[in-house]
């Protein structure tokens, strides 16, 4: 009879040891499932209660981050952000505020609306003018409109201005900065020529087609200083107009005090605060804690609640106007599609404009035979060309499929942008939205010099004479310049030809009002490249009216975008629910998470763009507008 071997001390530790640690690994991994099953579980039985507000409300609108179309995050990434208080993915739908502030407007539930708007990041002019005139509305309708700052930046100030008290703290230190509009970049050429070596390559069409400017140039051309000076004169004094109407102040009075800012705060000897007051750009100096006793006097007093006064958050507001269980709708209906973002190739993310993904959900509106007209929301600055024209294809072949497409512009159409709207039925716009920049250009970097800097050089033999020659390790050949050169010109041909054909123009008449040149909606209204101002409403009624839909109750609108993952949507969910929120603080897993949303500079991720591996270069022809001011 055979006897099993004895092991030795070393086997005996060795096997112990693995069998220690194959039950930790079991261990831990039933742990982790354990607890998504208690998430899951938790955030569909009673994670998110959602309560009506009760009568005699406030409606606190304390909005923290960027104003935007669409998400660019997904709903965990959101939550996640929203917990932990971090900054990328901290974003505010624009439709959801205006559709809170409209119900607002006509829920006797609701008394008042207070704005805290220290911690919202405006986006641009235009969408700041849809919520400014929201707020006016609302508080035509007879509810009061209070406003609450540590300090107010321009932006956020236009907003305030909407309402009927605003108040400020005594110890603010920025106060009301009201100082104009700046359009200044970075220029590298000299960093990049210069000091590395690397040469950028620069092919366009339009003496003010300007995005690419900062990699061959030390300043910005006079050109690009008259274009921008000129849509930025315009949409200047729209908002100091607007901001005038709201305070019944004199917007040439509003300019003035710019221009005489030093020595009027030198006269309010450095109290900023009291500066606003006396200028009337406030109504009061209170602290925070001064306000909330003035909302308890006015309201209801509720000391469970923050601040002492009964009240609704924007978010539990949207969440009781979403709670009711969606009915079965057969009504007839304008679907939404929402562009927002660089246009890139293939499929991209909500964000961003995606050539497949963006014609995937346009394709999809006309193959429903319930979406009888379609919006397109446009807020892009542009980007590849071939992308741009995917879509373009596709808002042509819903006209031919007999569905009407009206675009509905944000705060930026512009170049790619505009190639996606110009074959719609209609254009709307807001009078400071920013747009033209029809044009075209490409880059091309070469690094020969730098790498002879360091010693490393290319060479080897090729069966043409333009094998490999984008590479950018070698110089650029001229007769690869030349190639470069014509495709561009092509490209801005086409632009041209399509936009003039589009909107019933000689390329004559387009090309004199395009050579790269960025327009206000007002501007490009006046050139013929907008057909009428308004907002996502107007575009709406616009595109229902040419399907002959018929009174507004006999449709509805919806959105086509992306699906969301069912499991972000859950876990998000109990993420923003008290229990979630104190097991992700505790746990300060919340930070490391949010590390994967730091973004590139969009300047320094166009070049990036550019570079494939093995040090190839594609030559993208880009119709793309870096037109912010701030």
């Amino acid at each position: 009879m055979n006897t099993p071997r004895s092991r030795g001390p070393i086997a005996r530790l060795v096997i112990g040891l693995w069998d220690a640690v194959n039950f930790s690994r079991r261990l831990v991994f039933n742990i982790l499932f354990l607890l998504v099953v208690v998430v899951v579980l938790a955030a569909l039985f009673g994670g998110n209660t959602i309560t009506p507000p009760a009568d005699r409300s406030t409606l606190v609108i304390a909005p923290k981050g960027h104003l935007v179309e669409q998400f660019s995050c997904d709903a965990l990434s959101r939550a996640f952000s929203r917990a932990t208080k971090g900054s990328d993915c901290r974003e505010l739908r624009l439709r959801d505020v205006l559709r809170a502030l409209d119900a607002a407007r006509t829920d006797k539930r609701i008394e008042r609306v207070v704005l805290e708007l220290d911690e919202f990041q405006p986006g641009g002019f235009a969408s700041l003018r849809e919520v400014a005139a929201s707020l006016a509305k609302l508080r035509a309708s007879g509810k009061q409109v209070i406003a609450y700052g540590d300090n107010y930046s321009q932006g956020q100030y236009l907003l305030a201005a909407q309402a009927n008290e605003i108040y400020l703290d005594p110890m603010s230190q920025g106060g009301v900065m009201l100082e104009g509009l700046a359009a200044y970049r970075q220029y590298f050429r000299e960093g990049l020529e210069d000091k590395l070596g690397v040469d950028v390559h620069l092919f366009k069409v339009g003496e003010f087609k300007s995005a690419a400017e900062p990699y061959v140039l030390d300043a910005a051309s006079p050109e690009a200083k008259q274009a921008n000076l000129f849509w930025m004169a315009d949409v200047w004094q729209r908002m100091l107009a607007d901001i005038g109407k709201a305070r019944g102040i004199d917007p040439a009075m509003l300019a003035a005090r710019i221009d005489a800012l030093p020595a009027q705060v030198a006269s309010a000897n450095g109290d900023l605060a009291q500066l606003a007051l006396t200028q009337k750009l406030v109504d009061g100096l209170k602290t925070r804690e001064d306000v909330e006793k003035l909302l308890v006097e006015r309201g209801v007093a509720d000391d469970n609640a923050n601040g002492g006064f009964r009240q609704v958050t924007l978010d539990g507001y949207l969440k009781h106007l979403d709670g009711a269980l969606p009915q079965a709708d057969v009504r007839p209906r304008v679907a939404v599609v929402v562009a927002e973002g660089e246009i890139a190739g293939g499929e991209q993310p909500p964000g961003k404009v995606g050539g497949e993904s963006t014609a995937e959900l346009l394709r999809s509106a006309r193959d429903d035979a319930n979406v009888k007209a379609v919006v397109l929301r446009v807020n892009s600055p542009g980007g590849e060309v071939f992308a741009s024209e995917q879509i373009r294809r596709e808002v042509a072949a819903l006209k031919d499929a007999g569905k009407p497409v009206v675009v509905s512009m944000g705060d930026v159409a512009a170049s790619g942008g505009y190639w996606i709207s110009m074959n719609a039925d209609r254009i709307y716009a807001d009078p400071s939205t920013i747009t033209g920049s029809i044009g075209i250009f490409g880059l091309f970097p070469t690094a020969d010099r730098a790498l002879d800097k360091i010693g490393v050089h290319t060479d080897g033999v090729g069966t043409t004479r333009y094998a490999g020659a984008f590479d950018l390790t070698r110089p650029l050949d001229p007769g690869v310049a030349t190639v470069v050169q014509s495709v561009i010109d092509k490209g801005y041909r086409d632009f041209t030809g399509k936009v003039a054909a589009a909107r019933g123009r000689s390329v004559e008449q387009i090309d004199a009002v395009a050579r790269g040149r960025v327009w206000s909606g007002a501007q490009a209204n006046e050139r013929g490249l907008v057909d009428a101002f308004g907002g996502l409403d107007a575009a709406v009624t616009d595109a229902a009216a040419r399907a002959k839909l018929g009174k507004p109750d006999t449709w509805q609108t919806t959105y086509i975008e992306q699906s969301a993952k069912p499991f972000s949507q859950i876990l998000g969910g109990f993420v923003e629910s008290r229990a979630g929120l104190a097991m992700l603080r505790a746990s300060g897993v919340g930070e490391s998470l949010m590390l994967q949303h730091i973004k590139q500079q969009a300047p320094l991720r166009l070049l990036d763009t550019l570079v494939q591996q093995r040090g190839t270069v594609r030559v993208l022809p880009l119709a793309h507008c870096f037109c912010a001011a701030e």
